[in-house]
């Protein structure tokens, strides 16, 4: 169907505003879709004549939202850490693994056996779960590779990865993960800068650093963005998840577009980040995996930050891949209301990835649509564990 209207919507969550938190609920509501673009939305009583002959899909009592953007994923990797996953939870610390061979550096392993078809095999069907739970834009980043090399087969896998499924992919390099094991720090930077950039920027949008202990400093980061500028690409960062460095202060200095985990931000880096308008990235499915404090939510929330959230898909410290499940997290465990979270989940994560195309049901839009099997999106944190997801709108198209 290239035009259809949605009907029977008991709730439609429009964020028209741009308010952030204000959902711009409309009750008994349709939507109007033509050429893959939101064409007209509010009450069904108020349903132009012209958009009445076409098709249309109704929504028996249901409630729809924007499709999820999930704005921070490392989607391409093979292996398997669920015996790490074990060890942690009888007692070892993530860097305790990590220094027996574990962590990062046993997927990197792993990722280098691998095929390229099975790079993208993998990172398909679970691209197919993520779709299956409402997802529609997803961030897939490298930086399980190291080498330039491995860093270019990971960026081209998940291009190929978004070709064969609907969702859509936003590539990140992210050479910059860890260094690579037996080599010194500096020397690494020199390559990421040196080789890897000008081999792996014309395959992503954006480059991230993983800037925190036992990876890379605000020097090495303030270096790899420079670089990373030239070669066209946006910065974001992992900003002070393990530890406070100072990587909040450099995103809103250098104009990143998000600073994500913040586990460790501060009252200051709130004030900060937010008067440089860089989205605070927040992933509640990593501290409830690794039992740690979740990130400061509320207080990002309350002094202004523009806020997401994302899954983190990762084999090591967020096998994750449920929006819904992370909305319902970042309620319970975080703190958020149901309307700051889904909120985050759809246009705060669109912000994040500067998409101001999706994350709002309003003409012009792109129709990435999620209708789910409940009235309300209430239900996502009020049942976690569940399945709300009854069809998902991609570009126009029912996909999934």
């Amino acid at each position: 169907m290239t035009s259809f209207v949605l009907t029977g919507i008991a709730e439609l969550v429009t964020n028209a505003s741009g308010f952030p938190g204000d959902l711009g609920v409309i009750h008994e509501a349709a939507v109007a879709v033509a050429d893959g673009k939101i064409t007209w939305v509010g009450p069904e009583s108020e349903l132009p004549d012209e958009h009445r002959g076409v098709e249309q899909i109704t929504c028996d009592r249901r409630a729809v939202l924007p499709g999820f953007v999930d704005a921070h994923t490392h989607l391409i990797f093979a292996g398997d850490r669920s015996e790490e996953f074990a060890r942690r939870l009888r007692g070892e610390s993530y860097e305790e693994i990590l220094a027996a061979g574990g962590g990062i550096h046993s997927t990197v392993a792993a990722t280098r056996m691998a095929s390229a078809t099975e790079l993208a095999d993998g990172a398909v069907a679970r691209l197919g779960r993520m779709l299956a739970a409402g997802t529609t834009t997803v961030e897939v980043k490298s930086g399980y590779g190291l080498t330039t090399t491995d860093e270019v087969r990971i960026l081209e896998a998940a291009a190929e990865a978004g070709r064969r499924s609907p969702v859509e992919v936003v590539p990140t390099f992210l050479g910059a993960h860890v260094p690579d094991k037996g080599v010194d720090r500096g020397e690494y930077v020199d390559l990421v800068v040196e080789e890897m950039l000008p081999a792996c920027a014309p395959l992503a949008q954006w480059c991230d650093v993983f800037c925190d202990r036992g990876a890379f400093t605000v020097a090495d980061a303030r270096r790899i963005f420079a670089a990373a500028r030239e070669h066209g690409l946006g910065a974001r960062i992992h900003a002070e998840q393990l530890s406070h460095t100072g990587a909040a202060a450099l995103a809103a200095d250098i104009g990143a577009a998000s600073a994500d985990h913040l586990d460790h931000a501060t009252e200051e880096d709130a004030v900060m980040l937010r008067a440089a308008g860089v989205v605070a990235v927040l992933l509640p499915a990593v501290s409830f995996s690794m039992r740690s404090p979740q990130a400061p939510g509320r207080m990002l929330w309350d002094s202004g930050v523009k806020v997401a959230l994302a899954t983190d898909c990762n084999p090591g410290t967020s096998n994750v891949e449920s929006m819904p499940f992370v909305i319902a997290l970042a309620c319970l465990e975080m703190g958020l209301t149901p309307e700051e979270a889904v909120w985050a989940a759809t246009r705060g994560g669109a912000l994040a990835l500067r998409l101001d195309d999706r994350g709002a049901i309003v003409p012009g839009a792109l129709a990435d649509l999620v209708i789910l099997d409940v009235p309300s999106y209430a239900h996502i944190p009020y049942r976690p564990g569940s399945d709300p997801v009854w069809r998902v709108v991609k570009g126009g198209e029912v996909v999934a």
